[in-house]
């Protein structure tokens, strides 16, 4: 499984010295790299600020994530797989066209920002801190970077396939 700290290389490496050209080649209605970039940045930004937001507070408890807050987890977590056909939250959707240096900067920030907050909340706030997921429930920091790696892993393919193709 790849760690936290090389998303950077999984997801930024395939771009790296490529034209701008490259960063927006997609098949007509599917995202670009750049907005794949910014798409995954969103929600780890997302959920970085609920952690930062929260650190302070008395100790929570995880609701019930629900049925489906259930099967997410097991497709997530146990198998890696989610159906195709899911549209992201509208919290997560990238912009048009984004800047690929802005989002190669914010991508970074937001891998040092979750790397800064397991520094300074775990293993104190390890059980007792949640930012909820739209999809998963209520996750605690080290499930977040969990989806994160998860999510960027998948993205990284998409990435990959619109540079091959």
């Amino acid at each position: 499984m790849t760690s936290f700290a090389s998303l950077p290389d999984v997801v930024l490496k395939p771009l790296e010295g490529r034209p701008d050209a490259d960063w927006y080649r997609a098949p007509v209605g599917k995202w670009c790299p750049a907005q794949i970039v910014e798409h995954v940045t969103l929600g780890m930004e997302w959920s970085a600020r609920g952690f930062m937001e929260r650190r302070a507070r008395e100790p929570m408890v995880r609701r019930p994530p629900g049925w489906r807050g259930h099967v997410a987890r097991f497709l997530v977590f146990r198998l890696g797989w989610v159906p195709e056909g899911f549209e992201a939250p509208a919290m997560a959707r990238p912009t048009e066209r984004p800047d690929p240096r802005a989002v190669e900067i914010r991508f970074r920030d937001a891998v040092a920002e979750h790397l800064q907050l397991a520094l300074m909340l775990l293993p104190a706030r390890r059980s007792d801190l949640f930012v909820r997921n739209p999809r998963l429930g209520d996750l605690t920091l080290e499930e977040w970077m969990r989806f994160h790696v998860w999510h960027c892993g998948h993205h990284a393919k998409q990435i990959r396939w619109r540079l091959a193709g």
